[in-house]
């Protein structure tokens, strides 16, 4: 069930509605279930539609409203009445749920009341309400925010006091549980934002596009100026910029070309009305966490091997018992996800940016965030941006493979919070990363199963298999992924690489139980490992030669080798420490 508050000053208005035909006709059989007394007029269920009948039912109404507004006048004469005195609060139940009788929404109404403080239980004077059924699966309650003894009504907080109630009367009742939020979620689109979306062809509000526009500006800026910046060259959209008398940054809006209000003028959207993340602070905050400098150091790996490297060890760190960390390390990741279709082929765009919008709802939590625990990832991400992955599509496809597994560990972290909303958009995000890693897989796969090494060799590493991951071996064998899996082995080893070494360190970084495909998954794995190149054949040389060495002064000294490996120089010898 979910309840939606809204205040207003005008009770003849709102009950006439209530008892009307409604917008679109919808309203059906509307009555009354239950009132502050239990006797209140009910202007409903008329048993023609006479003249008479008619006049009747509109002087029920004039009589409900001068009840409900009784208090309320007595107020006005003291000069104690409140401007908006109208408390309306709709209920309604979910389209699964059985349709509760009349008598189980009069106790619901109750309970709800009572709950935020309009008609405390027990209080005699208690506001007063009316509940009006005019569907199978909502109610509507209206009551004046004035109570008997001329003091205004204590409903601060109401919408969480009605929403705590409701999550109780879900478990009593048997009805769907609705996933509750913890109020860091972005402002829903306004019914008449959805309206005028659907006038002019569009499935997102200019609320929902403009979030996304600026989530992505932020995922490719590395200043408050440059995010700025790339927002004004962002084709069809408005930026105005505030700025203190210092003429420091302040603030910023934004607003769509050609979405004007009725005086023919722009409307502009703050930051901080896109989502609570976009305010000015708040980016600042997060941006102050990345590096500006590019990364000229050619003896470094790429800004994708640092992005895959970072990316797969989220899952872990969200282990650790660091919770603002872990949550900064989420929201850099839905930075990542924010960035990926500027760099991805095109027909993976759709999915990425269904991942990246759903991703967005789990990238907040009570929790504050310590950006700066995400520089590297954060960093990465924006030098992919300058260097474009590698035509082979191996790269986009092994940083899905590693954002797959942080989806399910970013549930999973959200779930134990209870965090509800977050852990749900997690699991969305999973699944819409799943379709656009297994379209950018294919190809790189493909790619690697067309050279697959020779019988004799296919032969040795299946028996490397059947030794490091014997619970697998059979799945991982008759995947189709299987041969890219053993050309990987056959590059590795290439490389200086230990094939069996390699199996063994992919198979215990995480359990193959939940993988699709196994294959894929140590194919990737593999992949990562041997990011950075193997031992060349001299340095093997050098290193054999370097234990022959110690090996002979151990011998020498008659001390183990593990104790002349670790001979520290004489302090006169030793280099200054920085």
């Amino acid at each position: 069930m979910i309840a939606k508050i809204s205040s207003g000053r005008d009770t003849a208005g709102l009950i006439r509605y209530l008892y009307g035909p409604g917008r679109a006709n919808e309203h059906t059989d509307p009555h009354l279930v239950a009132s502050w007394d239990g006797f209140a007029p009910d202007p409903g269920r008329t048993d023609n539609a006479t003249a008479t009948a008619t006049a009747t039912a509109t002087a029920t109404r004039k009589l409900l409203v001068a009840d409900l507004d009784l208090h309320l006048k007595q107020a006005r004469r003291l000069g104690r009445a409140p401007k908006q005195h109208v408390w309306h609060c709709s209920i309604r139940a979910a389209p699964e749920d059985r349709t509760l009788s009349d008598a189980e929404w009069a106790t619901i109404a109750r309970r709800v009341v009572a709950a935020t403080g309009i008609a405390p239980d027990g209080d005699p004077d208690g506001c007063r309400w009316a509940a009006v059924r005019h569907a199978a699966d909502h109610i509507h309650i209206a009551a004046t925010t004035v109570r008997g003894d001329l003091r205004p009504a204590r409903h601060w907080n109401d919408y969480l006091t009605a929403d705590k109630e409701l999550a109780a009367i879900e478990k009593e009742y048997g009805l769907r549980q609705v996933v509750r939020g913890d109020r860091t979620a972005a402002k829903r689109p306004t019914r008449a934002e959805k309206e005028k979306a659907r006038r002019i062809g569009h499935e997102a509000t200019v609320r929902e596009r403009l979030r996304t526009t600026v989530r992505t500006a932020v995922s490719a800026a590395t200043s408050p100026e440059g995010f700025l910046g790339i927002l004004a060259a962002t084709d069809n959209v408005l930026v105005e910029i505030q700025r203190f008398p210092s003429g420091d940054l302040r603030g910023y809006k934004v607003a769509i070309e050609g979405d004007i209000n009725a005086s023919s003028k722009p409307v502009w959207y703050s930051g901080s009305e896109l989502a609570p993340d976009l305010s000015l602070p708040k980016i600042r905050q997060r941006l102050e966490a990345t590096d500006p400098r590019p990364d000229t150091d050619r003896g470094r790996p790429s800004p994708w091997h640092q992005a895959i490297a970072t990316t797969e060890r989220i899952p872990q760190l969200l282990d650790r018992a660091d919770d603002e960390a872990a949550q900064a390390h989420l929201a850099a990741y839905g930075e990542a996800l924010d960035a990926l279709p500027l760099l991805a082929p095109q027909n993976l765009r759709p999915q990425l940016r269904q991942a990246a919008s759903a991703f967005e709802r789990a990238t907040r939590s009570r929790i504050q965030a310590e950006h700066h625990h995400t520089r590297t990832l954060r960093s990465a991400v924006r030098a992919m941006l300058r260097d474009p992955a590698p035509k082979d599509g191996a790269a986009l496809a092994m940083l899905l493979d590693a954002a797959l597994l942080v989806a399910l560990a970013a549930a999973r972290w959200h779930h134990l919070r209870h965090h509800d909303q977050q852990a749900t958009a997690a699991q969305q995000t999973h699944l819409h990363l799943q379709a656009a890693y297994a379209q950018a897989a294919a190809t790189p796969l493909a790619a690697l199963a067309h050279r697959k090494p020779s019988a004799p060799t296919l032969e040795r590493f299946t028996t490397l298999i059947h030794q490091t991951s014997p619970a697998h071996a059979q799945q991982i064998l008759d995947d189709p992924g299987w041969h890219a899996l053993a050309t990987a082995l056959a590059d590795a080893e290439t490389t200086g690489h230990q094939p069996a070494t390699l199996l063994q360190q992919a198979a215990d970084q995480r359990t193959l139980d939940d993988t699709r495909s196994p294959a894929r998954t140590l194919t990737w794995r593999i992949h990562r490992l041997t990011q950075r190149t193997g031992p060349s054949h001299r340095a093997l040389v050098a290193k054999a030669r370097s234990a022959a060495t110690a090996e002979g002064t151990a011998q020498r000294l008659n001390a183990p080798v593990h104790e002349a490996a670790v001979i520290r120089p004489p302090q006169s010898l030793r280099a200054p420490r920085r």
